[in-house]
């Protein structure tokens, strides 16, 4: 609903407080934080969270304009794009914007992800205006200069160059070209060499009017200012910031179908492996039981089953983890392990049979607690820092979830079961349709 012509005061209105929060031992409820929602007129969503203890203020808005949205031939435009916001504005160069932030002690950083790009703002208290105002140039006012462009790209192909030394990551990147065939989670976010050196400046700029707009963004506000400062201080700058139009992609999310291996010879003495298969989104309603299940087959460390198997009990693997990476689009399943050449093949089908058993049976009322209790324990941990919670409630908002979350979280995890564990298993993990990347010596691991 527009409110574009409501003052301030009615905009206030538009505050949603998060009550106490439920379900967790009572010194842990009192560390969960309480938020302040609110619409602005131009559809920028603000959330705010008083934080006195120390004098500083984070800031960190989410602009849904990340990977997912690049066009095809240009992945890499949208980390481009995110990146050179610093490289100069209207009214400062890239010099002078470090010679601001380095007068000011302000951090001011930019970071992307599959499906978003995050500028993130950190200020003493007593030098808000200033910050914000560099704050406010980078987002609303950059100019992309064209040779500070082409030096950008630069350092971004060197810094690909570099990683393609790294098996690890030669492995995870085969493994999501090969698993999202053609559609947007399939690149790297950095795009890849041979995108990034056609992007032009154009196509920089035309990337920002689109989906740079405050209705298409989340700004989180945490630390030592109150509503009413923000009312006073922040809003008439933000308003500056005018709504737009943004576009939707049209693509469809395809994926590969497995059984199937890619071996890519390296003489290195450990074999890099990274296996699995088309995963969920974050709207899956069966998100939580998958990450209890997670938790239990390969994302709970030294507790997990595959840890047990492949490294406590065999010494095959530093170690052999598993994860379910979820965004707006149903993202992967993947196990990852390095181990020796020699023993490459016994550790992935370690690694499958285990995957077989989390299908078949139920885990045991130990592991279900254990798995249950840390992941519903471990929820504060998110909040020690203005940083952590900063990037929490930006998420919360992204994805959906209710700012009732925190409150929910606890009892979405405990209302998980054995039986469910093993349906989720069942229905996300595919043992015998994997898409397996193998990054070492072939002669030695004997897979030439």
């Amino acid at each position: 609903m527009a409110i574009k012509s409501k003052p301030f005061n009615a905009v206030l209105c538009c505050i949603i407080a998060l009550c106490s929060f439920i379900a967790l031992p009572a010194q842990a409820s009192e560390t969960l934080p309480v938020f302040q929602r609110m619409a602005l007129p131009n559809g920028l969503i603000l959330i705010l969270k008083e934080e006195h203890s120390l004098p500083f203020v984070t800031m960190k808005l989410l602009v849904d304009g990340g990977p997912r949205k690049d066009p095809v031939q240009q992945e890499g435009v949208s980390h481009l794009t995110a990146r050179s916001l610093l490289l100069g504005t209207s009214a400062r160069t890239a010099q002078r914007i470090n010679h601001d932030l380095d007068y000011t002690g302000a951090a001011l950083v930019t970071s992307v992800d599959r499906d978003y790009m995050t500028l993130t703002l950190r200020v003493l208290k007593k030098d808000l205006e200033k910050g914000f105002g560099l704050f406010l140039d980078t987002l609303i006012e950059p100019v992309f200069p064209e040779d500070e462009l082409k030096r950008e790209i630069g350092r971004i192909l060197a810094a690909i160059q570099s990683q393609e030394d790294n098996p690890g990551w030669i492995a995870e990147t085969e493994f999501e070209k090969t698993l999202f065939l053609n559609t947007p989670y399939g690149h790297p976010v950095e795009g890849t060499k041979e995108t990034l050196k056609g992007i032009t400046r154009d196509q920089v700029i035309k990337f920002h009017r689109t989906f740079y707009h405050p209705n298409n963004a989340v700004l989180a506000v945490i630390g030592d200012i109150t509503l009413e400062e923000i009312k006073t201080r922040l809003f008439p700058g933000l308003l500056k910031w005018q709504k737009g139009i943004v576009s939707e992609n049209s693509f469809r999310q395809t994926y590969s179908k497995g059984p199937k291996a890619i071996k890519i010879h390296r003489s290195v003495t450990q074999a890099n492996i990274t296996m699995g298969n088309e995963g969920i989104s974050r709207s899956n309603p069966d998100y939580y039981a998958v990450m209890v299940m997670n938790y239990i087959l390969g994302g709970g460390g030294f507790s997990s089953r595959l840890m047990e198997e492949i490294r406590n009990k065999r010494g095959f693997a530093y170690s052999a983890t598993s994860a379910f990476e979820s965004g707006k689009l149903p993202g992967d399943f993947q196990v990852t392990l390095q181990t020796k050449n020699a023993s490459a093949r016994e550790a992935i089908n370690l690694a499958v049979k285990e995957m077989e058993k989390m299908r078949k049976g139920l885990v045991s009322e130990k592991e279900l607690e254990g798995a249950k209790r840390y992941l519903i324990g471990s929820l504060p941990l998110r909040f020690d820092s203005q940083a952590k919670l900063a990037s929490f409630i930006v998420h919360v908002e992204f994805y959906g979830l209710g700012l009732d979350y925190p409150r929910r979280y606890p009892a979405l995890i405990g209302a998980v079961t054995r039986e469910e564990i093993r349906r989720v298993a069942q229905t996300y993990i595919h043992p015998d349709k994997l898409i397996t990347v193998i990054v070492g010596d072939l002669k030695e691991a004997g897979m030439e």
